[in-house]
Parts: C-alpha cells; structure tokens; sequence
C-alpha cells in the first residue's frame, strides 16, 4: 500500500531477551526481511544488548533503537543512561514515555519533554508514547487524555525536531491484553493525535509526523491497521520477540 509518509515498525523487547538470544533473533529477522524498503524497521533490545545487536546489524536493513535514556548528560546519575552512550552503538530511536515507565516509574510528561529535547540534542529521533487507560476510555476522557500527554509530551521541541519525532498511540487497555482498538478507533485517535500536533506546530509538520499504534498488534490485524490514513507504522511488543511473527507483521503491513 502506497502511503504519504513511510511507515516505520518497531519492535520493542521490554525486559526480555539474553545477549545470544537477541542475536539469535536478530540473525533471523535479517533473513526474513533482507529485501524489504517499503518500511523502516526498528529493534529495541534490552541496554545489555545493544553493542552485541549493533554489530550484527552492521550493514543490514534494520536499525537500532533503545528503550529509555536519561535526560541528563553523563554524570552523577547512578542507573541511568545518557543519550551520547546510546550513539556510541549506533542507536538512532529511543522510545520515551512508554505506558509501563508512565505507571510503574511515574514519569511525568515534563520529563518525557526533556528527554525527547535532549534525545534530539543527541541527534536521537524520540518514539514517544500516548494513551488512555481502559478507565479513561470508559468515562470519555480519550481526548482529554491524549492533548495532555501530547501538549506536555512535545512542549519545547521545534517545528524541525517535530518533524523528526515519532509518537505512538499505545492505549494501556490494548497492551499485552490481547485486545486492540478497532481501526476505527485507531484511526479516530491517530487523527485526533495529529490534529493536536497541527495546533502546536503547523499543518505542514502535522502532515509529515509518523504515529504508529501500539497495542496487541499481530500479523493477522496489521494490514487493516496499517491501511487506515493517519496510522503510520506500528511500535510492536510481544509479537516482536518471535522471528516470523514480527517479520509477518511487517510483511503484511506493506
């Protein structure tokens, strides 16, 4: 399917995966999609494995993304990791503002904004993460929701750091629940999504942000997903842990 801005795919592996494991899966993901360019395909490994995937990665079609950075620069900052650490392997996304770091780490959405500045600074492109919770969803409160992340998510980027900023609309209710969001209500949400970003910015940076869909996303439900307007790739979890089915995904989305 032909679309005005190139989807992009992530695979984002959570707290999962070995170093030979994350090899192993990456050995096979360069055979399953060695010919693919129609999609920009991301993998996000655990920080444990980021050097080991970056080389064998060297050369292929996939690139690399992490799963958190910090939004200082090196210093007295035990745990945490800065964004020039990241570039040292060759990680071009950083995913910021997952739901799980939202809920189980609190971080606010003047946080996230410092990160995405500082992941930008760093020449990082920033996957940041919105969504409402079933709760949310439940009382009407979508839209409420989704501004307020938006608004404070991207407070301070400029129009050119916008344009090189993914968001991923991830309803918490959809995340490894089994259950996605129709493509009704994906799409309705990615419309909403990138209304938002028409007011803060312009029409025209509007039009060339990519926001994906998160959420239970499988091979089986991709190409309807992916064939709605304003979604624009997929930030992909559980199903990115096995080979062909995160290979599937993409295939199937093309």
């Amino acid at each position: 399917m032909k679309k005005e801005r190139k989807l992009i795919i992530a695979g984002n592996w959570k707290m999962n995966k070995t170093v030979a494991e994350a090899l192993a899966l990456v050995d096979d993901l360069k055979i399953e999609l060695a010919n693919i360019t129609e999609v920009d395909i991301v993998v996000c490994p655990p920080f444990t494995a980021l050097c080991e995937v970056a080389k064998a990665l060297r050369d292929s079609n996939i690139r690399l993304g992490a799963q958190d950075m910090s939004e200082h620069n090196p210093g007295a900052y035990t745990g945490e990791i800065a964004a020039e650490m990241l570039k040292e392997f060759t990680v071009r996304y950083v995913i910021l503002g997952h739901s799980e770091r939202r809920q189980y780490h609190k971080e606010s959405d003047e946080l996230i904004s410092k990160k995405a500045r500082a992941a930008h600074v760093a020449s990082l492109e920033p996957i940041i993460c919105v969504g409402e919770t079933l709760a949310e969803r439940e009382t009407g409160q979508t839209e409420k929701i989704l501004e307020t992340q938006v608004r404070g998510s991207l407070t301070g980027l400029s129009k050119e750091q916008m344009v090189e900023t993914i968001i991923a609309y991830e309803p918490v209710w959809a995340i490894g629940t089994g259950k996605t969001a129709t493509t009704a209500q994906a799409q309705e949400a990615h419309a909403f999504i990138r209304g938002i970003v028409g007011k803060m910015f312009n029409e025209t940076v509007a039009r060339r942000v990519r926001i994906q869909y998160g959420g239970s996303v499988k091979p089986a439900n991709a190409r309807e997903l992916m064939g709605q307007a304003d979604v624009d790739g997929a930030l992909v979890g559980g199903a990115s842990l096995e080979p062909r089915s995160f290979a599937d995904i993409i295939k199937n989305s093309i």
